[in-house]
């Protein structure tokens, strides 16, 4: 078919008037057109397809062929059609110069590589837009594993390119590699403990998107917003934003708040010293301090900011010389820091001062007792 398509050209040239010694080069500049222009028109039709791939895709139930095949997806594959066109027709249009072709050759597999590169990490990319608000152990293991293929990815095309570029074979550079593998290791040591860090991290669910954590060695106190292979990145309450590393999670030690976050309330635990000589009975032989545990029950079960359903207990501990402890113990509804300080505060006001009602003191060393 080629070769027609030569001899059609040559004798269209010839029929011009164009002197013979003139042909052939004519001939190929002529094909050398027509390969670009057919490579771009190819690419331009491509192109037209992209709203109809996204149209079919939306129609569908499925989310996750939207995110795969989205409009960022299609144009980066798009660009590799013409590429693999000119791939195609190369041997034919300069099968007289071959320097030319071997050249030409190198380059379009180099820019074929690149590009495909380029497109499978767009599709991993476009993953990132499957995790919910707060990403499940399954997505965020799935999630670090898309980034271990990236980086392997990026390895294995680097080997390729350079294969090409020095025309070996890649299995033989990359059995070559083996004894410098020693000498990589160390030169990438703490790279690999990133990743080695960050996938256990994931794998055993120690942390999510959307969790609580408190890394003191860090200064880090607040949500989680993004985790990589080789970065977490937590939020603070005032909005500053902490970059930590997962081997800095592994190895040392972190607060994860999700436990309080999953059961829908926050634990409060708060003691008040009572002076032992206020302690008294009433008429029917009932302490004043056990009524002021059972008003205090009763008084805290009926709050709208404190969990009903959970435990409500005020119960007295072990004496001390500063006085009978008693202890608050209940949870409330609100979680984050201010409204719990908050709501914490003004029930232990209330309990302060409900206590002379019931004829109680507070312990104090001062003034004299």
């Amino acid at each position: 078919m080629m070769n027609e398509i030569k001899n059609f050209v040559e004798l269209l040239l010839i029929q011009t008037g164009l002197p013979l010694e003139l042909v052939s080069l004519a001939r190929h500049v002529v094909l050398v057109v027509g390969a670009i222009l057919l490579a771009w028109f190819v690419g331009w039709l491509f192109k037209l397809l992209i709203p109809w791939v996204i149209k079919l895709t939306r129609r569908t139930e499925t989310k996750w062929d939207d995110v795969v095949f989205n409009e960022q997806v299609l144009r980066a594959a798009c660009q590799i059609v013409p590429a693999i066109v000119v791939w195609m027709l190369l041997p034919s249009v300069f099968d007289e110069y071959a320097t030319t072709h071997e050249v030409l050759a190198r380059l379009t597999a180099i820019y074929i590589t690149v590009m495909s590169v380029r497109l499978v990490g767009k599709m991993i990319d476009s993953l990132k837009l499957l995790d919910s608000e707060k990403r499940t152990a399954k997505q965020q293991y799935m999630y670090t594993l898309c980034g271990v293929l990236k980086v392997i990815m990026y390895f294995v095309a680097t080997i390729i390119v350079i294969a090409i570029v020095i025309d070996k074979d890649p299995s033989t550079l990359l059995a070559g590699l083996g004894a410098a593998s020693a000498i990589m290791m160390l030169a990438f040591q703490d790279t690999i403990k990133g990743l080695v860090a960050g996938i256990r991290l994931t794998s055993n669910d120690m942390v999510r998107v959307g969790d609580r954590i408190t890394v003191p060695s860090a200064g880090a106190d607040g949500m989680v917003e993004e985790i990589t292979l080789t970065t977490v990145k937590v939020r603070n309450f005032d909005n500053t934003i902490i970059t930590v590393t997962p081997q800095t999670l592994v190895d040392g030690s972190f607060q994860n708040w999700k436990g309080m976050t999953e059961n829908m309330g926050r634990r409060a635990v708060r003691k008040v010293f009572i002076d032992f000589r206020s302690l008294t009975l009433d008429e029917e032989g009932v302490p004043n301090l056990t009524r002021y545990r059972e008003h205090m029950e009763q008084w805290l079960s009926q709050q709208e900011k404190v969990l009903a359903d959970k435990p409500i207990l005020v119960h007295q501990l072990d004496a001390t010389p500063t006085g009978l402890p008693v202890e608050f113990l209940f949870w409330l509804k609100v979680q984050d820091a201010l409204p719990y300080e908050h709501a914490i505060s003004e029930i232990m006001e209330y309990a302060y001062a409900e206590a002379a009602a019931f004829g109680l003191r507070i312990y104090q060393q001062f003034p004299e007792q």
